[in-house]
């Protein structure tokens, strides 16, 4: 117990930290910023995983699978390595989500700060949900793991193309509160005559938290194929979303050159959905997996680098620029309504 109360605490820790020290003026996230702080975050990942040995191999912490401290890394770095992986898709909705709102660069990192505190209570709850439904019913493998193989359908045949216009979050937040037509600074509130209004920045906020959500119903069936202990699960996927925004920094710009990024997310949802229907089966070796993960992703990038065209608009942004256009009138029509 102390040591979940001690990783919470440090997260706790390291957020406010970040939004209070180091990001306490609003400003736009250079790229060489968002690398400095990317790499920060995958070095704490990387250094958790030394814990992680000492922890399993001292018996610091409760041992439900009987790992050794090996194993225990292993499964957690593969763990982590698929979440980081499946959170490629995530950065370039979240990308979509911002042009369609207009949301300004200064205050981009708010929005992902608090939809990430959000992410992180309610994948939290998803994770130790799961965890006890399939220590208590074991057949929930299989569900999952042809869940995984449907989520690897959809994603090879889906065109990619993403509509925060039919987010009913929109319409929802709409009905519930008034909302203001342009920004005030970094506020999610406004008082108007005595009436409390939302912004543009809260609704963004809001779709961003839905998407997540939705995300995760990929993400953290996943990592149950990898293991079910819950502290390796809640850890990996922690350390994956805290690393989360300085990534979008550095990557929603140039993401859409990585056409060939899909297939490899594809390929790594239908592995691990594969085995999670063979794991009372075949035992693969965890070093096995994070093998196939890291080499499906590093021929994902190096392919997509080697066939990308020298000179081409960027697909993502013009189709953001198409749905933009509608982002103002869409909250003004919800306005009117009240």
């Amino acid at each position: 117990m102390f040591i979940w109360i001690g990783f919470i605490t440090l997260v706790f820790f390291l957020l406010a930290l970040d939004l209070g020290v180091f990001n306490r003026k609003p400003h736009a996230i250079t790229t060489r910023e968002a690398l400095g702080w990317t790499s920060v975050w995958v070095s704490l990942s990387l250094l958790f995983s030394v814990f992680v040995y000492f922890a399993y191999g001292n018996g610091w912490i409760s041992n439900p699978e009987s790992l050794t401290a090996r194993d225990a890394v292993l499964k957690y770095l593969t763990g982590y390595l698929v979440e980081q992986s499946l959170s490629m898709d995530n950065i370039f909705v979240i990308a979509m989500i911002f042009t369609y709102f207009s949301i300004p660069q200064k205050y981009q990192h708010r929005v992902l700060f608090w939809g990430i505190l959000g992410a992180l209570v309610f994948r939290g709850i998803m994770i130790f949900l799961g965890v006890v439904l399939i220590q208590k019913f074991a057949w929930l493998t299989y569900v999952f793991g042809v869940f995984l193989l449907y989520s690897a359908y959809k994603m090879w045949s889906s065109n990619g193309a993403v509509h925060p216009h039919q987010n009913p979050v929109i319409k929802y937040v709409s009905r519930l509160i008034p909302v203001t037509k342009e920004f005030d600074g970094e506020h999610f509130f406004v008082k108007r005559k005595h009436i409390t209004a939302a912004t543009p920045l809260f609704v963004a906020l809001m779709v961003v938290e839905t998407t997540d959500v939705m995300f995760a119903f990929d993400s953290i069936p996943a990592i149950f194929a990898i293991t079910t202990d819950p502290f390796l699960v809640f850890t990996s996927n922690i350390f994956a979303i805290l690393g989360l925004r300085s990534l979008y920094f550095v990557l929603a710009s140039i993401l859409d050159r990585f056409k060939y990024l899909q297939h490899a997310l594809v390929f790594i949802l239908a592995y691990v959905g594969v085995k999670m229907l063979l794991v009372h089966h075949v035992h693969i070796p965890e070093w096995m997996s994070l093998l196939v993960i890291f080499s499906s992703l590093t021929a994902g990038v190096l392919f997509s680098l080697y066939a990308a065209p020298k000179a081409e608009e960027p697909p993502a942004e013009q189709a953001a620029q198409d749905t933009a256009k509608s982002a103002a009138d869409q909250l003004d029509a919800s306005s009117e309504e009240q």
